[in-house]
């Protein structure tokens, strides 16, 4: 039998509900990963902050961030929003459905993206390095950071010309390397517990390898998805 109030409506199953809001929960899939990613830096940056705003027993490791303390704290702040505020900016149907928001958190990126960059270019410059931390790290440290600063200064200007496409490229490529801490993160993990901490050339590759998956999959999304 068949009842009367389905005549003429179309078939509605768990398959059509779930097709129905597939789109909208995909379309958060990348954004709540890329946050995902940026909880062990930004979970580490916090715990520094608090290091040095509680007065916390002054060490080798930290002694710099006590001697100069305002590079460390607008790095930590600004890279903090700018992994986690930027992320939001890839779930492509909220920005579709609320460009003011887009533009107004862009405005709020561009600085904080900048910023982070070259604070991390002066504390590399400036602080005394760490001990294990060679030339090569230091080299590592000085183009990546380098590279986010242009990026982020090449999508700015693209979007200024209008050209859409171009600034959405050199923005992913910046965040791409602004969350670069995340990746590096994992990529510890296996050397750590199969030879414990790294120091000196391997924590350099260790390093430079977290900041090339992130590039490497930047540049598969721009070519292989639309934004």
């Amino acid at each position: 039998m068949t009842d009367e109030n389905t005549v003429g409506r179309p078939p509605t199953d768990d398959r059509d509900r779930a097709g129905t809001a597939s789109p909208t929960k995909a379309g958060w899939v990348v954004p709540t990963a890329l946050i995902m990613l940026s909880a062990v830096p930004v979970v580490a940056g916090a715990a520094r902050l608090t290091e040095l705003s509680g007065g916390a027993a002054i060490t080798p490791e930290n002694a710099r961030y006590f001697a100069v303390p305002l590079p460390v704290v607008l790095h930590i702040v600004s890279a903090s929003l700018y992994s986690v505020l930027g992320a939001l900016q890839f779930a492509r149907g909220f920005r579709r459905r609320r460009p003011r928001w887009h533009r107004a958190a862009g405005r709020l990126l561009v600085p904080c993206g900048i910023a982070a960059g070259l604070t991390g270019l002066w504390m590399t410059l400036f602080y005394p390095r760490p001990e294990g931390d060679g030339d090569l790290l230091a080299g590592l440290r000085l183009l990546f950071g380098t590279a986010m600063v242009v990026f982020i200064a090449l999508g700015l200007a693209a979007i200024r010309r209008r050209d859409v496409a171009r600034h959405r490229a050199w923005m992913t490529r910046g965040y791409a390397i602004g969350v670069g801490a995340g990746t590096q993160a994992l990529v510890h993990v296996p050397w750590v517990l199969v030879a414990g901490t790294p120091v000196g050339v391997p924590r350099a590759l260790l390093l430079g390898a977290g900041w090339m998956i992130n590039l490497a999959v930047a540049e598969w999304v721009i070519r292989r998805r639309p934004f």
